[in-house]
């Protein structure tokens, strides 16, 4: 037998009722929700920072650097709106590695499921319930979104998932933004098209249900640019880039364009020194352009504690472990310099 069923796991509402999130911590969660949404309608003129380590390995250093954050957000508050990244499952390109906190609580141990379910729920409990922030994860698994579904800000749909008909289906009954990154390829239609799936309502099968979805209206772009046929990266950050992408959405017919700019990725080529001055790259382009102003809703930035990644075992406290990141220094003063050049 090819696949062993080795137990079955809790449902999402049971995990929920023995790990709930406080009354309190749900009120502080739909604030910042509605702040979030409010720069996707254009209600709000702030930017969206969503920030964080590539994958979230471990709750100490992962909390230690949510609540740094949580000291820069008090001092650009007027501009910025930070929404801290907590990736606690890793795609991976050839499938095989460390798959994340919820495979893997403690990276040098073997796989639990269970372990790591309430692992990643914890930890993003923690994360409000500490700081006050929404924080962001990635949709890996659509039928895993529910142990988390009344945790989360921010949702994103990976490059290598977009064109995934589950996640366009579960994004669309979800309530808080949703970002859909352009596929590894480049092809921006499909992008647009997982936009449009998630912006309608649909009646599909989900964890042994038939269930119905309103449409999210908060569905958005994320564009990280991409590899051609020899396997060489290219951007898609630039102004002629966000151009081409505001002329498609207004093609579309869809509501509230908007794009967050992965500074990673194929736009840095994964040297992750480069995002700092794309950022500043992207803002060139907002300043410019009111057009370009209104579209880009924020940025996607990977930084950790300690710059660069380590190999799993090193033990380097807040060091990568997945791809590398900036440090924290390098973090500070590059939030610092966005809000000044906002």
């Amino acid at each position: 037998m090819s696949m062993v069923f080795n137990h079955k796991l809790p449902i999402p509402m049971e995990v929920k009722k023995q790990y709930p999130l406080s009354d309190k911590s749900q009120i502080i969660l739909e604030n910042r929700i509605n702040e979030i949404k409010k720069v996707f309608s254009g209600e709000s003129d702030k930017f969206l920072l969503i920030i964080g380590p590539c994958s979230a390995d471990n709750e100490v250093s992962v909390l230690d650097y949510v609540k740094r954050l949580k000291e820069v957000q008090n001092k650009v508050e007027d501009k910025i709106l930070i929404i801290p990244r907590i990736y606690t499952n890793k795609p991976r390109t050839k499938g095989d590695g460390y798959k994340g906190m919820l495979h893997q609580p403690n990276p040098n141990e073997k796989p639990d499921m269970l372990k790591g379910i309430v692992s990643i729920r914890e930890l993003h409990i923690r994360a409000i319930e500490e700081t006050g922030f929404a924080c962001a994860d990635e949709m890996l698994y659509p039928e895993n979104y529910r142990y988390l579904s009344d945790v989360l800000g921010y949702v994103a749909v990976g490059a290598r998932s977009v064109e995934n008909q589950q996640h366009r289906l579960v994004a669309s009954g979800m309530d808080i933004p949703v970002g859909m990154k352009n596929p590894t390829g480049g092809d921006i239609s499909i992008m647009m098209n997982s936009i449009t799936a998630a912006q309608h309502s649909h009646t599909f099968l989900y964890r042994g249900w038939e269930v119905s979805s309103d449409g999210n209206p908060y569905a958005h772009a994320i564009l990280r640019g991409y590899v051609d046929k020899f396997g060489q990266a290219h951007p898609n950050y630039h102004y002629e880039d966000l151009i081409n992408l505001s002329n498609e959405y207004a093609k579309s017919g869809l509501v509230n364009a908007s794009v967050i700019i992965d500074t990673n990725h194929s736009n840095s080529g994964k040297n992750y020194l480069e995002q700092i001055r794309i950022a500043k790259d992207v803002l060139y382009s907002v300043r410019h352009s009111n057009e370009v102003r209104k579209l880009v809703k924020g940025l996607m930035i990977e930084s950790y504690i300690v710059d660069g990644a380590q190999k799993i075992g090193e033990g380097v406290y807040g060091k990568s472990i997945t791809d590398a990141c900036l440090g924290w220094e390098k973090t500070e003063k590059l939030i610092l310099e966005i809000a000044d050049l906002l």
